[in-house]
């Protein structure tokens, strides 16, 4: 679940209360599916990935690592590529800054990363969105993946590995096309043998 390292500014209009969500529709190769973002609960993580879907960031890009019983990783800009070998070690440009529902201007560093929200105790249960990142400190962008089975041990507040990766979402419907996703045919390393496409994100 390892990630490393020109978004737009997106303002939100407080339109959003716990009870209506804002969504995502990832439109792919496979087939639709929906999540909802947790937005009230993880302001930072859940803006970053609305941010870069309102830019257009994820079209177009592979999924470049799909592993059966465990869950789907996508978001690196090099896996528009569907044979590049570095895809998995990318993310956003440096420098970009979006904004929280509560007025927080977030810039990402250097390396396109954001601030880890270690804060609400969501556990990575089947269909939820989890933040990827390569282990060290504030180093998730726009890398995540989709768990297809209870992957509790990659929870942050999980002790027993050191693996911290929080939930901003949860698909909704569409869990279907996830799980067929998670059955293609991939290489040695893990990546699909026929690749799968994100055609659009979709904010709603």
């Amino acid at each position: 679940l390892n990630s490393a390292s020109t978004p737009r500014r997106f303002f939100y209009q407080n339109s959003y209360t716990p009870s209506t969500m804002p969504t995502a529709t990832f439109n792919t190769s496979e087939g639709s599916f929906t999540a909802e973002l947790y937005l009230d609960q993880m302001p930072i993580t859940a803006s970053n990935f609305i941010d870069l879907a309102n830019s257009g960031f994820y079209n177009g890009l592979t999924f470049h690592r799909v592993i059966p019983n465990f869950m789907l990783q996508f978001g690196c800009p090099k896996s528009k590529n569907p044979n590049a070998r570095d895809a998995g070690t990318g993310g956003p440009p440096g420098g970009g800054s979006y904004t929280t529902p509560g007025g927080e201007t977030i810039t990402r560093d250097r390396g396109g990363n954001i601030p880890d929200e270690f804060t609400a105790k969501i556990s990575n249960e089947p269909g939820t969105l989890s933040m990827a990142n390569t282990g060290q400190p504030n180093s998730g962008g726009s890398q995540f993946f989709v768990n297809t089975v209870h992957n509790n041990f990659l929870d942050w507040y999980d002790k027993s590995t050191p693996s911290q990766h929080p939930v901003f979402g949860k698909v909704t419907s569409g869990m279907d096309v996830v799980m067929k996703i998670s059955g293609v045919s991939t290489d040695g390393n893990d990546k699909p043998r026929t690749p799968v496409v994100m055609n659009s994100v979709t904010i709603a």
